[in-house]
């Protein structure tokens, strides 16, 4: 079973993806943790994307529908959770191009909807812990014992620099140009199915899992 996540910034697809790890032995393919992975990792592409990367400049589809393949084709899961990509129609195609030749499918996309005055409120709120990631929030999730992560013990939390309602929006603007036009593409080929992201965590994990079955 393969999946994308589809949704701005903020709107949990990090929290679900790890979920479906978890519970269902997936794997999530992150773009970022991928291009991060393969610049140090020594291989051929892990060169071409360091020296992409330290002049600067943006890795192009091609190279990160080499890595996904290399993922694809080297890793074994119960699937693959799609993470970050694709952003453009022009990535669907190409993810779409790459899951035929390996003799795959996409199961469905799941759309993590928000409304953007509330998704401005629970990202400005926003804290992670820098030891094990969990995720926390100054309103919905507090750590139970002040700045001590309920997880781990660790005390280290972190706050993104960019999680400001200034830098959000502008971030949800961008999101909407590039990406809102796969909801259209995903939504002809009938592989669309809406979940309400901002309900709490544990209705929307309900809900995906009534869509995966």
């Amino acid at each position: 079973m393969n999946i994308i996540l589809l949704g701005p910034p903020g709107a949990g697809k990090g929290t679900q993806a790890r979920h479906l790890v978890e519970t269902r032995g997936m794997i999530q393919l992150s773009t970022g943790d991928m291009l991060r992975e393969a610049k140090t990792s020594g291989t051929e592409m892990g060169k071409k994307v360091s020296a992409i990367m330290d002049a600067g400049k943006l890795v192009t589809d091609e190279i990160v529908i080499g890595l996904i393949e290399e993922k694809l084709t080297t890793e074994a899961g119960a699937g693959f959770i799609f993470d970050g990509f694709p952003r453009t129609l022009a990535q669907a195609d190409a993810l779409a191009a790459l899951l035929a030749k390996l003799g795959q499918s996409l199961h469905t996309v799941i759309e993590m909807r928000v409304d953007d005055d509330a998704l401005v409120n629970r990202i400005t709120g926003r804290f992670t812990c820098g030891n094990c990631g969990e995720v926390y929030h100054d309103e919905t999730k507090p750590t139970k014992v002040d700045s001590v992560c309920d997880a781990c013990g660790g005390t280290d939390m972190v706050r993104r620099a960019d999680d400001n309602e200034d830098s959000l929006r502008t971030r949800l603007m961008e999101y909407y140009k590039k990406t809102s036009p796969l909801i259209g593409y995903y939504y002809a080929k009938g592989d669309l199915r809406p979940v309400n992201g901002l309900a709490d965590i544990k209705e929307v994990t309900a809900s995906i899992k009534a869509i995966l079955g």
